[in-house]
């Protein structure tokens, strides 16, 4: 057996681990939320994704004799044993015995609500936090982007292209799930395609037409051997004069032999302005089913843009942006993870930049309608409070001067039980019903939040008894009691 994933984690989980033992520890139970404090590319929204990794991933971690071996071998600069030998042995026999509850994926989230909750010895729930985040951060980055691109283009399809700019192969993969969570239909990766039961889908490059001696040739070759999901690209040398008017005369073949060309593909220039020619130029030759596919570092809002100068794209093809999770506010979710409850006492983290300031507590997640059947606000309360009926004020704990009351009927708790006590405890629905959850989420939100330029933000608030416990706190560290 060679080393195992269970040493996928941070060095200070595993010396804070040992500390834990060394200091009597091991018996102390802890609860520790996950969650972010702003949502990334500057937008009204996040879409959670990256659960049924993350938690099989913790479930799954056992350390071999091999990953034992070397954290014994592991010394200080003075040539000391890094890691007791009892720390070893605890390792040696470790798995995860606790409980986790989350949001489940395809859910819209908000910045400083809980994603996932975990509660257990202090020490399994201290080893686990790294590959928690590796999975979440990760996977609700890229479901955020697809997600945005998705809204941008108008729900029309979106086909993730990114497998050969993506951070290496495990980050191809998790790109490719977390992107047909937030929106893409269909990808270029095969292995991730085949791994998700998700379409795969793609057209050829510029160096098929170039091994040909003429573009023509290329699209005829290319047209017999795959007649009925056929896409040309059709911009190797002059998409107008000679890419769109070869691809017509190829589709005009296929219409006569049975066959329908799929569509075209434009890869550079003016996306826009082809686009329009290229459609007025199909139609014209009765190729109306035709569609065309845009690709070439698209975002949400090159996306966007497209469409408001009237660019007639029906397919998009987005890869680097989408796969890397690139743009304002992007590159990283910034989910952190932090104990909220020791032994069964709140814990908060004081500072002096108020977003960094933790909500104490064990804590639920209670999602409020309005008469639309629109989101309204998220409170986060004690897990004891019940908020099943009546008015529930809640308050900004980032501005507590902001404070409203709610009233909807409609109240959803968000964090559903996953693992109880070491064991799953949750059936991860397919993929399909994770991207059916997510398509009837944004539906349910204002399109103000969804907007790319200065989308509103959501209300998430702590309801008065939860801010009452995080005030007290906040006075007795600053000497107020």
């Amino acid at each position: 057996m060679s080393h195992t994933s269970a040493l996928l984690t941070d060095l200070y989980e595993l010396t804070m681990m040992a500390g834990y033992l060394d200091q009597g520890k091991a018996g102390d139970v802890a609860t520790f939320d996950l969650y972010f404090r702003r949502n990334p590319y500057v937008g009204g929204y996040s879409v959670a994704a990256g659960l049924e990794c993350a938690v099989n991933a913790v479930l799954d971690a056992r350390f071999s004799g091999e990953d034992i071996g070397y954290l014994r071998s592991l010394r200080s600069p003075r040539g000391r044993q890094t890691f007791p030998d009892a720390f070893l042995d605890y390792l040696a026999s470790y798995r995860f015995r606790g409980d986790i509850r989350a949001v489940p994926e395809g859910t819209v989230v908000f910045p400083n609500e809980p994603l996932v909750q975990v509660r257990g010895g202090v020490i399994e729930c201290q080893l686990i936090e790294a590959v928690l985040l590796c999975h979440i951060n990760f996977q609700t980055l890229v479901a955020t982007k697809a997600a945005r691109i998705w809204e941008a283009a108008r729900r029309t399809p979106v086909l993730e292209f990114g497998l050969r700019r993506a951070q290496g192969p495990d980050g191809a993969m998790g790109a490719t799930r977390a992107a047909m969570i937030g929106g893409a239909d269909a990808t270029s990766n095969v292995l991730g395609a085949a791994s998700l039961a998700m379409p795969a889908r793609g057209t050829h490059a510029h160096s098929w037409i170039q091994s040909f001696d003429s573009e023509l040739d290329a699209f005829r070759a290319y047209a017999a051997l795959f007649p009925d999901e056929c896409t040309l690209l059709v911009d190797t040398y002059d998409t107008l004069k000679s890419g769109v008017p070869n691809a017509i005369r190829v589709g005009k073949e296929l219409e006569a032999s049975g066959h329908r060309l799929a569509g075209i593909r434009i890869d550079s220039g003016d996306l826009a302005f082809l686009s329009k020619k290229a459609r007025a130029a199909l139609d014209g030759a009765g190729l109306g089913y035709v569609k065309i596919v845009a690709s070439n570092e698209l975002d949400e809002y090159i996306v966007a843009d497209l469409l408001a100068q009237g660019g007639r794209i029906d397919v998009w093809g987005v890869g680097t942006r989408l796969v890397t999770g690139a743009g304002e506010g992007g590159g990283a979710l910034g989910g952190v993870y932090k104990m909220a409850e020791y032994n069964g006492a709140p814990k908060i983290k004081i500072s002096s930049n108020i977003e960094k300031m933790t909500n104490p507590g064990l804590k639920k997640i209670v999602r409020f309608y309005g008469e639309d059947g629109l989101m309204e606000a998220d409170a986060l309360a004690e897990d004891s409070e019940d908020l099943s009926a009546g008015d529930v004020p809640i308050v900004d704990p980032s501005n507590p001067l902001r404070r409203t009351t709610l009233h909807s009927r409609r109240r959803v708790e968000l964090l559903v039980p996953v693992v109880r006590g070491g064991a799953l405890a949750y059936e991860f629905p397919p993929l399909d019903e994770i991207r059916a959850h997510r398509t009837r989420q944004l539906d349910e939100l204002h399109e103000s939040y969804k907007r790319l330029p200065n989308p509103h933000e959501y209300k998430v608030g702590l309801t008065h008894r939860l801010w009452d416990v995080k005030e007290k706190m906040i006075a007795a560290v600053a000497g107020g009691e």
